[in-house]
């Protein structure tokens, strides 16, 4: 396992090598290493030309537009080590969906992560009800998490409350799971035969850690 967790740019030997947990226990290790600020040293420039006549990412993660989650920096992986999947909110629609069976059917990923983050703008937006042009239209996907996280008796059920922002974030990331295994016939079965994983992670942008849920 040390072997695969070193600076070196993935194949289609590596990727085949590892199972789902070893993809999850490298992005596990790559964010502590982040968090202690003691990241793999990587020749980029080599990577680019080593990946120029094909890929072999042993991940896939689906997260927020956010620019403070850089992903590859956060979980301290190179160029070629994991595909990335963005947009506000961290929901899945059909283009999405497809892009991650591409990443998994075709392309050999051995897991998903969808990853919410604290502090999360878009879901503050939809817990406000917010309404702007065709960000309106995104934000209600996020209202299945918002009206499905319990508060207490006049407890505020909107941005100015960072327990239920940050406990809808979470419960949206457990809601696109749910999606994604339901809408996705082709990823499921995937994870039906534990070919793949598909696993939940918040990000906290106070102290960069993952926190996998």
């Amino acid at each position: 396992m040390e072997n695969l967790n070193v600076a070196t740019t993935q194949t289609a030997e590596t990727q085949a090598a590892l199972t789902a947990d070893m993809a999850i226990h490298l992005l596990k290790d790559g964010n502590a290493r982040f968090v202690s600020q003691q990241p793999i040293e990587r020749d980029l420039s080599a990577q680019v030309e080593q990946t120029a006549t094909g890929q072999y990412p042993f991940a896939a993660v689906l997260s927020c537009i956010d620019s403070r989650i850089p992903t590859e920096v956060i979980f301290d992986q190179g160029i070629g080590d994991i595909f990335n999947a963005r947009i506000a909110g961290n929901f899945v629609n059909e283009d999405i969906l497809g892009s991650l069976e591409f990443a998994c059917k075709l392309a050999g990923s051995k897991v998903i992560v969808v990853m919410g983050h604290t502090s999360c703008g878009a879901v503050k937006g939809a817990c406000d009800h917010a309404k702007l042009g065709n960000l309106t239209q995104m934000l209600d996907k996020i209202m299945p998490a918002v009206d499905s996280v319990q508060t207490a008796e006049g407890e505020a059920r909107n941005s100015s409350n960072p327990r239920f922002v940050n406990e809808v974030a979470a419960r949206n990331v457990e809601l696109t799971i749910e999606k994604i295994k339901s809408e996705s016939p082709v990823l499921n079965e995937l994870f039906e035969a534990g070919t793949i994983n598909i696993v939940g992670a918040m990000y906290d942008v106070k102290s960069g850690k993952v926190s996998f849920i």
